[in-house]
């Protein structure tokens, strides 16, 4: 049994990378201050001592180089064997009465002070859990971007902020398929606690609601939002944007269809053969849209120009950008103008990405440049908060678990985010290359910034300060001693004061 337990303790954390150890001492003391400091921060959202209590320890778990940040390990980790916390963990996070839209709305402000600048980009994005049985809330034989096909899993959709500084999560909600509302899955229905007024919504209106809300708070100051094909299609998901009055510029699949001039309409009236038109339609003598795709392919060398989109571990990544002013397609009949940006690598010119954006005709290229490259964030992000915090190690199946589990989740990767810009100037900060997210679950793995524009650029060559919090029964050589100590120092007074 204990040489069980000393195998395991030398297992490396969820994200496969050993914790580093090159913070000096004053640091490791600094950083436990500005954890006790940071969940401070977060104390109206809990009613009650004992959920302040709980939410620290869970929170100190998801921080942890723990191989299985679930509710378990993290007590067996951070308390002992203790089955009354093991049970009073679990309440906290599939039951607790405490509002999961508090911590999210603390979350929006603390990154608006942090992070936020008028520039700032929100990036919409889904990503897929796979999960065993069907008792969870919203599971179904549905596309998981976490596998790359069709497989019984639950589908989040997120919301995450990116400017100059850094990036964190704003926002989530949990897409319940049409099945779920059907009369046969009642049962389902209230095992997992859903409340009754919630209505089925597509992804796209449910990332809708979410821009929404945060523009009507009016806490993060954002210009643009971006988004990959499957929300570019989606005309009611820009509409409600460009309503908003912000920047879209979200990518399009290759066979959306626009016109090169506003065609002529035909208004309601007498036909040629005496029957009258009930509906305004395109003149027949007006040419028909054709596809983004062909009309790209008719593009004059000249139209192609080469631009920075980002500094990389291996220099300058370059990429041709062509710009049009198109009219596009609603309902068979022309829409709005609108920019199309098109985007081809030096070395692939053949593969080619397509993007929309409402942006005013003033807007530069360098501007869209910059904002093309500003998806990539959501990729590591989720990256991040999968092989770090343990964003999908939870075994909760109601309604209410699921939002406090991703709630908890964004306030550890945000705490993190924010240990690296402490430590950003500090020698025993990890200056390398920020992870590769090309994994299936992330559709497009976009660049990132303009070398010389006026928008300020991103770093990518910053890893998540990955190197904190190991569990007070951790053994291994590589965490620094001075660690443990100062966590369980912490964890008691934390304990004491809340």
């Amino acid at each position: 049994m204990k040489r069980g337990k000393r195998i395991q303790s030398r297992r490396p954390p969820a994200s496969g990378r050993k914790p580093s150890s090159r913070l000096a001492a004053r640091d490791v003391v600094l950083s436990a201050k500005a954890l006790v400091e940071f969940q401070a921060l977060f104390a109206e959202v809990f009613q009650r001592r004992e959920q302040r209590w709980w939410w620290f320890l869970y929170l100190c778990g998801q921080l942890s180089n723990l191989e299985r940040k679930t509710i378990e390990p993290i007590v067996l980790g951070l308390q002992g064997a203790d089955t009354n916390a093991i049970r009073a963990l679990q309440h906290h996070i599939g039951q607790g009465h405490w509002d999961s839209r508090a911590m999210l709305w603390q979350i929006q402000a603390l990154s608006a002070r942090w992070l936020g600048t008028p520039d700032g980009v929100l990036i919409v994005d889904g990503s897929g859990f796979p999960k065993q049985g069907n008792d969870s809330v919203g599971v179904a034989r549905q596309y998981c971007g976490h596998l790359g096909k069709v497989a019984n899993c639950q589908e989040g959709v997120f919301l995450l902020y990116a400017s100059q500084h850094s990036y964190a999560f704003l926002d989530e909600r949990l897409y319940l398929p049409e099945n779920w509302f059907e009369k046969e899955n009642q049962a389902r229905w209230r095992a997992c606690e859903i409340p009754k007024d919630v209505a089925f919504c597509t992804e796209g209106e449910l990332a809708l609601e979410m821009i929404r809300g945060l523009t009507g708070r009016s806490i993060v100051p954002y210009r643009w939002v971006t988004a990959d094909e499957h929300f570019g299609q989606n005309l009611a998901f820009l509409q409600g944007i460009s309503a908003l009055g912000k920047w879209y510029l979200v990518e399009v699949p290759s066979d959306t269809r626009f016109w090169s001039r506003r065609p002529g309409l035909e208004l309601p009236g007498p036909g040629w053969l005496g029957r009258p038109r009930l509906y305004v339609r395109v003149a027949r003598s007006a040419p028909s849209p054709r596809e983004i795709r062909e009309i790209g392919k008719q593009l004059p060398r000249s139209a192609w120009k080469p631009y920075t989109i980002k500094e990389g571990g291996r220099g300058p990544l370059l990429a041709e950008f062509a710009f049009l002013r198109l009219v596009t397609v609603q309902d068979k009949l022309p829409g709005e103008r609108v920019w199309i940006i098109l985007r081809r690598t030096l070395s692939s010119p053949e593969i080619v990405k397509y993007y929309i954006s409402n942006a005013p005709t003033s807007c530069t290229p360098t501007q869209f440049v910059w904002a093309s490259g500003m998806r990539w964030p959501i990729e590591t992000a989720l990256e991040e908060a999968k092989g770090e915090v343990g964003m999908d190690h939870y075994e909760t199946r109601t309604w209410r678990g699921w939002h406090h589990h991703m709630a908890q989740t964004f306030a550890a990767h945000l705490f993190l985010i924010h240990l690296r810009l402490l430590f950003k100037k500090k020698s025993g900060a990890d200056h390398c290359s920020s992870p590769c997210a090309d994994r299936p679950s992330h559709r497009r793995r976009m660049p990132t910034t303009l070398r010389h524009h006026p928008y300020h650029p991103l770093s990518t060559m910053q890893k998540l300060c990955r190197l904190l919090f190991s569990s007070q029964t951790d053994t291994q050589k590589t965490s620094p001693p001075i660690l443990k100590t100062e966590i369980a120092r912490n964890l008691v007074v934390m304990k004491i004061s809340l």
